[in-house]
């Protein structure tokens, strides 16, 4: 695998002529990279200490257009600027875009005195902090999955993105000889992003026709949350270098599997030796510690449903009997519980949250993740027992709440989001979310259409 760039070793490679240009980007709300392509010469002649963007890229909606209501940036104050910091240790190579290397950019105000808090990777790095503080760090994982199409993008938006064809006609999961047939897609995609640093695992075939996955080994929380927004940007640029097109829509077609990003997550010593969640001789090998976090995330799993289920869309895969889970349970490898204990007795125990889809932003999830479990062990919760069964057909669990508008709501009254995150991102986040079911509510749909055009 291929190390993170140095500044000198870019240095070289712009005077060897190998690289000439350097991506500078931010992660905006959704959870996309924004930001600036630089000659490389500039950006270690200045860029390399800081560039400016426009401080609506953290109020706009999917389609780029500014939202009214926000308290950080409006038509009122003028979209001033945020300075985007670059973070030099992730500055690395893309091996899929020609002498092309790339660095992540931290959000401060204009003067670049303090990080925005509103900003994704602000609001995972204080979490990170309140953990830090008790001597302890996270490490996760997400495992992602999309949908790879026989089209390009330009061939799917000219189609209204409707009748598109799968790269595969049948469920391929864990199937070696029809993922064979994606290799051109896949492969450049694991070889780029083990290229660029990124530690893939593997990539497999998922349970519906034109499935994929693709897991990238565990990191600390901060980097496993940078790792995800590369491992999508770098699917959805290679897909389109090969004339393909990828959805990570967490339900892209009504009678199609949902696409989802488990989160695998634990607590460790802050040095990284130690696993907090282990106890050999406990049950299952939990530790105290464990079963205080895994009952904060049960506790508060309705409350942070909005930072795992962003969209409208989102709330579509959650249907029973389909490996999404609709109930906030734990188990023991059960994958019908909203929860599954994994690597019971092992150094690598750990949990795994199966609520999330493919449209998360990793940086707002791993957050909710933390501040959920944080408030767990701080209110020494205790673990309900674990689930036993089919968890789509039992009755009087919790469950995960159905809409984004119940979502939003249950978000916006959290006391323990506002205690962890803060007034200022609950609010902010909440409003996002109000924007988006607002544009829905006043939409006619397809389904309206064929449903009450005539027979209505």
């Amino acid at each position: 695998m291929t190390a993170p760039l140095t500044i000198e070793a870019l240095n070289a490679a712009v005077a060897d002529d190998e690289i000439d240009t350097v991506i500078m980007a931010q992660t905006d709300m959704q959870g996309r990279l924004m930001g600036k392509r630089f000659h490389a010469r500039h950006f270690l002649d200045s860029a390399v200490h800081e560039t400016h963007s426009c401080n609506y890229l953290l109020t706009v909606d999917m389609e780029m257009e500014p939202v009214e209501g926000y308290k950080s940036a409006s038509w009122a104050q003028g979209y001033g600027d945020y300075m985007m910091k670059p973070d030099l240790y992730t500055l690395r190579r893309l091996p899929w875009a020609p002498g092309t290397a790339l660095v992540l950019c931290d959000v401060l105000d204009h003067a670049g005195k303090e990080e925005i808090a509103i900003s994704p990777r602000a609001i995972l790095k204080k979490q990170l902090r309140r953990l830090s503080e008790r001597g302890l760090t996270a490490m996760m994982a997400s495992e992602l999955e999309f949908y790879l199409f026989a089209e390009s993008f330009e061939q799917a938006h000219a189609k209204g993105y409707r009748g598109l064809t799968p790269i595969s006609a049948y469920n391929e999961d864990y199937h070696i000889f029809q993922t064979a047939k994606e290799e051109d897609v896949m492969r450049t995609l694991r070889n780029g992003l083990y290229g660029a640093g990124i530690p893939v695992e593997c990539s497999k075939g998922e349970a519906w026709a034109g499935q994929e996955e693709i897991n990238v080994r565990y990191a600390d929380a901060l980097t496993a949350a940078d790792n995800h927004v590369l491992t999508k940007h770098a699917t959805k640029e290679i897909a389109w270098n090969q004339g393909r097109a990828v959805t990570f829509m967490a339900k892209y077609d009504y009678d199609a599997a949902g696409s989802s990003s488990h989160i695998h997550q634990s607590l460790w010593s802050v040095d990284g030796k130690t696993p907090a969640f282990l106890d050999k001789d406990g049950p299952l090998g939990m530790s105290d510690m464990m079963k205080s976090y895994v009952a904060g995330l049960l506790t508060h799993a309705p409350e942070v449903t909005l930072f795992l289920a962003p969209n409208i869309n989102s709330y579509k895969r959650f249907v029973a009997g389909t490996f999404a889970p609709t109930k906030a349970v734990w188990s023991p490898d059960n994958r019908t519980a909203g929860f599954r204990l994994v690597g019971e007795h092992s150094k690598a125990i750990r949990i795994e949250n199966r609520i999330g889809g493919a449209d998360l932003n990793p940086y707002l999830a791993f957050a909710s993740q933390i501040a959920a479990g944080l408030a767990g062990i701080d209110a020494g919760l205790e673990l309900e027992p674990a689930f036993e069964g089919d968890a789509y057909s039992a009755e009087k669990l919790r469950e995960i709440p159905a809409t984004l508008r119940a979502a939003a709501a249950l978000a916006d009254g959290s006391d323990m989001l506002r205690a962890a995150m803060g007034d200022t991102v609950v609010d902010h986040y909440v409003h996002a979310a109000q924007w988006e079911q607002t544009e829905y509510d006043r939409r006619v749909t397809d389904w309206e259409v064929g449903r009450g055009f005539e027979r209505g």
